[in-house]
């Protein structure tokens, strides 16, 4: 089974996170707002969406727009970088939800 893995984070952080995928063989969809689609992140990455306008509140913390996007683009995973959407449970749970796998703690261990 190939794994694609839906990269929800900006910056070096995202950087990173695409690189390891690379070296274990997974493919990469970066998630980027609208001010971040020319950026390093986004030239390494296999692909890119945008997710919306440049502010944080509308693309990297906009819970659904980032699901819909991993989905639509046939990712199995969702790594959520730092910060973000990274310590929500509820995000964790919306990726458990419908059939994403959260890279990062279970939303039990996120709440404690």
């Amino acid at each position: 089974m190939t794994h694609r893995i839906f990269v929800a984070n900006r910056g070096e952080i995202a950087v990173r996170i695409i690189e390891a995928c690379d070296r274990l063989g997974y493919s990469t969809v970066l998630g980027v707002s609208a001010a971040d689609k020319d950026t390093l992140a986004a030239r390494r990455a296999g692909r890119v969406v945008t997710l919306g306008g440049p502010r944080p509140g509308d693309s990297y913390l906009n819970m659904n727009a980032v699901v819909q996007a991993a989905l639509s683009t046939g990712c199995t995973a969702v790594h959520p970088g730092y910060g973000f959407l990274s310590e929500r449970p509820a995000f964790a749970e919306l990726c458990a939800e419908n059939g994403l796998t959260f890279v990062g703690p279970s939303p039990e261990a996120l709440r404690a």
